[in-house]
C-alpha cells in the first residue's frame, strides 16, 4: 500500500497576499536598490559555513568575490579611478542610489547563479534578488533576464519563466544556451499537463464537486479512503484535489509530484505489475479501463520528457556514432592538428590559410569564424556542456567536455543538434585530465578549461606528428569569440597560469602566435 506523504498539495487562497520580499517573483521586476542587494549579500554571507555542500561552498566564494570587490572600489580614491564603478546617480546627493558599473556586474551575477545552483529556497530568493536588482538599471540585460527566468522555472513559476526566457531571446541573436528549445519544452509540457488534468476531469464528473475546497483536506481526505480500499470516493476526491491545485496556480513542481502519486495509486489499486497489490475493484485500474490508464501515463511521461529535453525532431540525432577513446586516437594517428584560441591574437590576425592548412583544425566553445583571420574549417569541436554555442556548426567530431556524468548526458540529451557532427565523444572521452590521466584534485586543483582537456588528451595518445597551438596567449589579448558569448566572463576557477607553465615546459618552438609541441 502507497503510504501517505507527509507533504501534502496546497493551493493559494484566493484572499492570500501577495508573497512579502523575497518571496515567489513574477515576471514583473521588483525595483530593488543596489545598497539593498548587497547588503542582503552581506548577510547571506554570514550564515555560509565551510561544509560538504560543494554548491553552497560556491557560493560562498562568489559572494567573499562581490563584496571584496565593492570594498576595493569604496576604497579606491576618485581622483586616481579611471572611471567610476559603483557611483551615485547625483553629485553625492545623501541618499541617492548607487549605479550599478560595470565591474561590479560580473561578480554581482555569478552570485545569483551560484545561488540558484544551490536550489534552496533562501539562496533562490537570493538569486530572484540579483535579478531585481540588475534588471531595475538595466532593463536590457541578456543575463540578468535569463537568471530571472531560470530561478522563475525553479520556483515552479513556468508561464513567468517563458515571458522572462523570451525577454532573453529577443535581446540576442545566438542562442547557444539553447533558450529557444527550453521554452519550447516548457510550452509542450505545459500542454500536455493540461491534457492530462482535462482528461482525469472527464473520465470522473465527481471530482469536480471536491476542486473548490482545500487541497490540503480534499487530498488527505482521498488518501484515507484510499487506505480503507474504498479507491471510487477516493479517486474523485484526490482529482478533485488536483483540479483545486492546478486552478490555484500551485508550483509545478507541486502539480508534478502530486500527479506522480495519484498515478502510483491508481496502478496500486488497478493490480498493476509490480505494484505488489491486486485490483480492489473488477474494472483493472482503479476508475477505468486499463488502456485508459496507459494513456494517462503516457500523458505524465511526455510532459516531465518535454519539460526535461524540449522537443526533439529526430531522436537518432542524425544517425550521430559514438567514438570511443580508441577510435579516436586512430582518427588522428599520424596527422597534423592546430588548436585555435578565442583570442584576440588570433581575431585581429591574418594565418587563416596557414590554418586550413593542417590535416585537422581543433576550436572550442563559442569560436568565432573569420576566414582571413581564423581559417574556415573546423573538423573536432572541442566545448563544455554547460552551453550550446556553435553546436549547430557542421563538424566530422564533437567532444562534449563535463565532470558530472549525470549533467553530461543531460546536456547531450538537449543539446545536441541532429546532423551537425558525424561522431559524438562517448564516456570514456568526456572529463580527459581526471578519467583518463587519473590527475587528481591534490594534483591539479582547478577545473581544467576545455581547451587544456583538449591539449592534455592529444599530447597523452602521442600520435600526431605535429600538434600546434595557435593564439594561445591564456586570455592575455582578451576574448574573440561569437557575439552573444563576448560578455561571458573568463571563469576565475580556471588556473591559466597553472596551465600555460605546462604548455611551455613542453615547448618545442614558440613565436609571437605559435606554440608547437612536436
Amino acid at each position: 500500500m502507497t503510504k501517505a506523504r507527509t507533504r501534502w498539495p496546497r493551493q493559494r487562497d484566493a484572499e492570500e497576499p501577495a508573497p512579502p520580499d523575497g518571496g515567489t517573483p513574477s515576471l514583473a521586476v521588483r525595483p530593488t536598490e543596489l545598497e539593498t542587494c548587497l547588503r542582503a549579500c552581506a548577510a547571506h554571507s554570514g550564515k555560509l559555513v565551510a561544509g560538504l555542500d560543494r554548491r553552497r561552498n560556491a557560493l560562498a566564494e562568489a559572494l567573499r568575490n562581490l563584496l571584496a570587490t565593492h570594498a576595493a572600489m569604496e576604497r579606491t580614491p576618485a581622483a586616481t579611478a579611471p572611471a567610476p564603478l559603483l557611483r551615485r546617480t547625483a553629485k553625492e546627493a545623501p541618499g541617492a542610489a548607487l549605479v550599478l558599473g560595470d565591474r561590479l556586474m560580473d561578480p554581482l551575477l555569478a552570485v545569483g547563479n551560484k545561488a540558484l545552483d544551490c536550489g534552496y529556497e533562501d539562496e533562490l530568493k537570493l538569486a530572484a534578488l540579483v535579478a531585481d536588482t540588475v534588471l531595475t538599471q538595466r532593463t536590457r540585460s541578456r543575463a540578468a533576464w535569463r537568471l530571472r527566468a531560470r530561478v522563475l522555472e525553479a520556483m515552479g513559476a513556468e508561464a513567468d519563466a517563458v515571458e522572462a526566457y523570451e525577454r532573453y531571446l529577443a535581446l540576442t541573436d545566438d542562442d547557444g544556451f539553447g533558450i529557444a528549445a527550453r521554452t519550447a519544452g516548457l510550452r509542450a509540457g505545459a500542454e500536455r499537463q493540461g491534457e492530462l488534468l482535462r482528461m482525469l476531469e472527464r473520465d470522473c464528473p465527481e471530482a469536480a464537486g471536491f476542486a473548490g475546497g482545500s487541497v490540503t483536506d480534499t487530498w488527505a481526505e482521498g488518501l484515507a479512503l484510499h487506505a480503507r480500499g474504498d479507491w471510487n470516493r477516493a479517486r474523485s476526491r484526490l482529482i478533485g484535489a488536483l483540479l483545486a491545485q492546478d486552478r490555484s496556480g500551485a508550483p509545478v513542481p507541486e502539480i508534478q509530484e502530486a500527479l506522480a502519486h495519484y498515478l502510483g495509486l491508481a496502478l496500486e489499486a488497478g493490480g498493476a505489475p509490480g505494484s505488489g497489490a491486486t485490483p480492489r475493484n473488477g474494472n483493472g485500474d482503479g476508475g477505468g479501463d486499463a488502456a485508459r490508464l496507459t494513456e494517462l501515463i503516457a500523458l505524465y511521461a511526455g510532459q516531465r520528457r518535454s519539460r526535461m529535453r524540449g522537443p526533439v525532431a529526430d531522436p537518432t540525432f542524425g544517425g550521430v556514432e559514438w567514438i570511443t577513446l580508441g577510435e579516436f586516437r586512430n582518427h588522428i594517428a599520424g596527422k597534423s592538428i592546430c588548436l585555435i584560441a578565442n583570442s584576440q591574437r588570433v581575431g585581429t590576425g591574418s594565418l587563416g590559410a596557414e590554418i586550413d592548412a593542417y590535416d585537422l583544425v581543433v576550436r572550442f566553445n563559442s569560436y568565432r569564424i573569420d576566414p582571413a583571420a581564423t581559417g574556415s574549417r573546423t573538423d573536432i569541436h572541442a566545448s563544455i556542456h554547460k552551453h550550446g554555442f556553435n553546436w549547430d556548426q557542421q563538424v566530422h567530431t564533437r567532444l562534449v567536455f563535463g565532470g558530472l556524468a549525470g549533467d553530461w548526458k543531460h546536456s547531450l540529451r538537449t543539446r545536441l543538434v541532429p546532423g551537425a557532427q558525424r561522431y559524438l565523444g562517448d564516456e570514456s572521452l568526456r572529463w580527459p585530465l581526471r578519467d583518463i590521466g587519473k590527475v587528481t584534485t591534490d594534483v591539479w586543483p582547478s577545473i581544467p578549461t576545455s581547451g587544456f582537456n583538449m591539449l592534455w588528451l592529444l599530447d597523452h595518445l602521442d600520435v600526431s606528428p605535429r600538434l600546434d597551438l595557435i593564439g594561445f596567449d591564456f586570455y592575455e589579448s582578451g576574448a574573440y569569440r561569437l557575439p552573444a558569448a563576448m560578455k561571458m566572463p573568463i571563469t576565475s576557477v580556471h588556473e591559466y597560469t597553472s596551465e600555460k607553465a605546462w604548455v611551455m615546459e613542453r615547448a618545442q618552438r614558440v613565436t609571437d602566435t605559435r606554440i608547437s609541441l612536436r
